[in-house]
């Protein structure tokens, strides 16, 4: 008896970004499967992030971030308005104070080189007016920015992608894959099957590099670590109206405001690598919390309590993201995404329509 099931498409990771590519690719190919070793979607980084939708703002110019997450955030919009999901296009400030004034103008230059519409630089006293909680100097307004329940995404994603007669299996980890002629041959643990296909997509996130080793694909640049990012919360403060961000450094955006669409404030994230995936949270970073907010905002360490921590796939040696169909490997249709970090969210419906495009 053969074991050996095709399909024509097989997706690693049930994330926001493979529930997206599935979605799309769905609509063209007719045996889709989707894999994933958790037990139901976006179980680490897609559901453990600040749930703000981007501009592009951040990105350099001619990069697959800025120029997915400017299209993405068109697309996200039209697709939380067609389906009714909850969403809130709040806005965001992007602060300075007298020290860094300069960086924040080179921010509004790349910003209007990126063509992001309706950016506008106020001043103290309309920031005042706009967010009386917020000290500044200066700011950079930005529309389009925006928050969403990426649960609720995720699962209409899942759900329009079942419609189509995908197949996701969860509680199912991949241990192998070999290239036989045409065709991907892949394999996983404690399962009495194989699956076979001539299109493999690596959404695996944090475990990506890790699939595309597999395929002996283990370039310098692929590297990524662990990037550990924490979150508290605050009574203090409710009901704002924007998103609040300071200026960005090394690693993240910053530790910003994080707004639900209840009203809720918290901050986060901070950044720092970590050997393991460990989601526990304790005080020990709080104080560095309390001095980052307080550029912006009154904030003492008893307003602040612990929230929820996220890990996103840092990669080391480059800024952008890595969406590659792997003809040059000898690899035809293996197409790899790793260090799908921010803004993965905000671009997940421009990158399955990239991908869409890249496959041969």
């Amino acid at each position: 008896m053969d074991d050996t099931y095709r399909f024509d498409v097989v997706v690693v990771g049930a994330g926001i970004i493979g529930l997206a590519v599935a979605e799309n690719l769905s609509h063209i190919y007719e045996r889709i499967l989707v894999v994933d070793k958790e037990s139901t979607c976006g179980q680490h980084t897609s559901s453990r992030n600040s749930e703000v939708i981007h501009s592009g703002i951040y990105y350099r110019h001619g990069s697959l971030k800025a120029s997915l997450c400017l299209e993405g955030n068109e697309l996200l919009y039209q697709f939380l308005e067609k389906y009714n999901l909850p969403h809130k296009k709040c806005g965001k400030l992007i602060v300075a104070n007298e020290g860094n004034v300069d960086e924040l103008l080179d921010l509004y230059k790349k910003g209007q080189s990126n063509g992001i519409e309706k950016l506008s630089l106020v001043e103290k006293s309309e920031i005042l007016e706009l967010e009386p909680s917020v000290n500044a100097t200066m700011a950079i307004m930005v529309p389009s920015a925006g928050i969403v329940d990426s649960h609720s995404l995720m699962k209409k994603l899942e759900y329009l992608a079942l419609q189509n007669d995908t197949i996701i299996l969860y509680n199912t980890e991949l241990l192998n894959i070999n290239k036989k002629n045409s065709d991907y041959v892949l394999e996983f643990k404690d399962e009495g099957y194989k699956v076979k296909t001539k299109i493999v997509i690596n959404a695996a996130g944090l475990w990506s590099d890790k699939i595309s080793e597999l395929m002996g694909i283990k370039e310098a640049n692929y590297e990524t670590r662990y990037c550990k990012g924490e979150y508290f919360k605050t009574r203090r403060y409710k009901n704002m109206n924007f998103l609040i961000y300071p200026l960005p450094d090394l690693y993240s955006l910053g530790i910003h405001t994080k707004m639900s669409l209840d009203g809720a404030i918290s901050f986060g994230p901070n950044a720092y690598f970590v050997d393991e995936i460990d989601y526990n949270l304790d005080d020990t970073n709080k104080s560095d919390f309390v001095d980052s907010i307080q550029q912006y905002m009154d904030i003492g360490e008893e307003d602040l309590y612990r929230d929820y921590t996220g890990i996103r796939p840092k990669l080391l040696n480059q800024s952008d993201f890595i969406i590659k169909n792997e003809v040059d490997h000898g690899y035809k249709n293996f197409i790899n995404l790793i260090g799908i970090e921010s803004p993965g969210l905000t671009s997940c419906l421009a990158i399955a329509k990239y991908i869409r495009e890249i496959i041969q």
